[in-house]
């Protein structure tokens, strides 16, 4: 049934690719056990003991939940391919809906349905189990589950359509489909960042206009200094859902708005917020947003240009447990086995954008400094670090290969040489 050389080659990476995250998960558990008993010389006068171990305890608490998790995916991902898990699903549909669209796009969402449900449980511990014991849940489980349901909802009503529409373009637009639902996937995206914080944000939470007068100039003295046009200056009940704290902008072309989560403003001093700000604008003035959208579209086209190829090959198909439909389109099952398989084949180049990442928030911190005080961004970063319990001794190896922030007292040195 296997095709043997590209059944190899995938258990090879699977193997390669489990093995070394869980070698990078048990270095990170380590090193910040290693740690916990003291507060960083940098950080001895501003961060308590108590809430250092807090720290070290809920990053080792998250690496072990998500190394179970990551056992239970990978167990999942063999079974839905080299086990026949895909192929069976396909054979039970089949009977019912025949062989054309109907069948992919059941066989797309019975495959959804199916993973999502065998996540809940995990989900579940990770916001009633696991943020409750360090005190960052806030939701009531009627709240849980109705976000859950409301998002299955939007989900099936955008990605349906847009499925059918890709799907249609593998199957009737020819050698270079690929091209076509680059040019969809490409504008769906951007749509999305328009749309999301006017329609899809506020179905989840509540935003109200900055109130605060004397905050509210202060902020747009600095949105004026660095020429940046806002619709709006936004509050989010964060706070309805966990403790933890953040700010952001989102938005496209004229419609950005920024965004204060309601558990920040009640944190920070208001220069701390200006400077948080001032960080945050720097992505933008930084064109970092335009660069990661250009990079994700170029990605996206490769990878969409390699699914056109795999997809008329039977040995992709039959290395990883499913026998190709003859006389009817496999473009649903390409799409899916491709999406499985493709984090195994990738992971290996994770540290690619982590450091690009930390690059840009090493520019932001910068452009922070230059247009805020770098100290009110020192004393925001200490106070979202103790909040938030992240950990100021991550494991250097750990940190390139998953964290898009530099690690604390990097990002802090860097900060004071600006500020200096």
């Amino acid at each position: 049934m296997y095709s043997s050389g590209f059944s190899i080659l995938f258990v090879t990476f699977f193997v390669a690719t489990l093995a070394l995250r869980f070698y990078l998960a048990n270095r990170q558990i380590r090193h910040v056990m290693r740690h916990r008993s003291a507060v960083p010389a940098e950080f001895a006068a501003k961060i308590p003991l108590n809430a250092h171990q807090k720290a070290a305890d809920y990053t080792v608490a998250k690496t072990r939940f998500g190394l179970a998790a990551l056992l239970f995916n990978s167990l999942i991902l063999i079974g839905f391919t080299l086990l026949g898990g895909l192929q069976w699903l396909s054979d039970n549909l089949m009977p019912l809906t025949g062989t054309g669209m109907v069948y992919q796009l059941a066989l797309v969402a019975a495959f959804a349905i199916l993973s999502g449900v065998l996540d809940l449980p995990f989900d579940w511990y990770r916001q009633f189990v696991l943020e409750q014991r360090f005190g960052f849940n806030k939701m009531t489980r009627a709240l849980w589950l109705f976000d859950m349901l409301k998002g299955a909802l939007i989900g099936a009503a955008i990605g349906l359509p847009l499925l059918w529409v890709v799907l249609s373009l593998m199957g009737k637009a020819g050698d270079l489909w690929w091209l076509y639902a680059w040019a969809v996937w490409s504008g769906f995206q951007l749509l999305m960042m328009v749309l999301y914080p006017t329609v899809l944000a506020p179905l989840f939470n509540k935003f109200t206009a900055l109130d605060d007068q004397s905050l509210q100039e202060r902020i747009e003295g600095l949105m004026g200094r660095v020429g940046f046009a806002s619709k709006g200056l936004f509050v989010m009940d964060g706070s309805k859902r966990s403790a933890h704290g953040n700010a952001y902008f989102s938005g496209f072309g004229a419609n950005k708005r920024i965004v204060f989560f309601d558990t920040l403003l009640a944190r920070l001093a208001p220069q701390e917020i200006e400077a948080v700000l001032a960080h945050e604008l720097g992505h933008f003035k930084l064109k970092h947003i335009v660069k990661r959208i250009v990079v994700m579209f170029a990605v996206s086209l490769a990878f969409l240009a390699l699914l056109g190829f795999l997809k008329g090959q039977a040995w992709f198909y039959t290395g990883l447990g499913v026998t190709p439909l003859l006389g009817a389109p496999n473009d649903a099952m390409a799409l899916l086995l491709f999406l499985l398989v493709l984090p195994v084949f990738t992971f290996v180049f994770s540290p690619l954008t982590s450091i690009s990442s930390r690059k840009h928030e090493f520019e932001a911190d910068a452009f922070a400094a230059k247009h805020s005080d770098a100290r009110d961004l020192v004393s925001a970063l200490v106070k979202m670090y103790e909040d938030n319990a992240s950990t100021l001794t991550p494991d250097p190896l750990h940190s390139k290969f998953f964290d898009s922030h530099p690690p604390a007292s990097v990002r802090i040195a860097h900060l004071h040489q600006a500020g200096a």
